[in-house]
């Protein structure tokens, strides 16, 4: 199945590294299961906001170079709740993407056990 990307992926895209964008436009390409870009490039003081509300761990956040982006599956449902199963798809599609690409992609759910909507370029790959 392929799914265009919405107003709201497209526009919270805006910014990001251009590899990135390439991995998120493939993987909603080939995906199973329809996906938003709730969050890419953050400010500072975006940053800071979400680490006082426990929504972030760090102030090294990807998100502020445009090396992150956090999807989640599509409806959007109230505080995240999917099934495993749909997080699973999305991640399957954003990895394959990456792979396809050659990019190397981190999900933040298989890095640290949590942040299941977080993707990243890698540290290694992308200072």
């Amino acid at each position: 199945m392929s799914y265009p990307l919405g107003k709201r992926s497209l526009k919270n895209m805006q910014g990001i590294h251009p590899d990135l964008y390439a991995v998120v436009e493939k993987a909603i390409s080939i995906t199973d299961q329809d996906f938003t870009v709730i969050e890419g490039l953050r400010t500072r003081e975006r940053q800071k906001q979400l680490v006082r509300k426990g929504f972030s761990k760090t102030m090294n956040s990807r998100h502020i170079t445009g090396h992150a982006v956090d999807i989640v599956p599509y409806p959007i449902a109230h505080r995240l709740n999917y099934p495993d199963y749909m997080w699973d798809d999305v991640a399957d599609s954003m990895l394959e993407a990456a792979r396809i690409l050659d990019v190397d992609l981190e999900w933040g759910y298989a890095k640290w056990g949590w942040d299941k909507p977080h993707y990243q370029l890698a540290w290694r790959s992308y200072k």
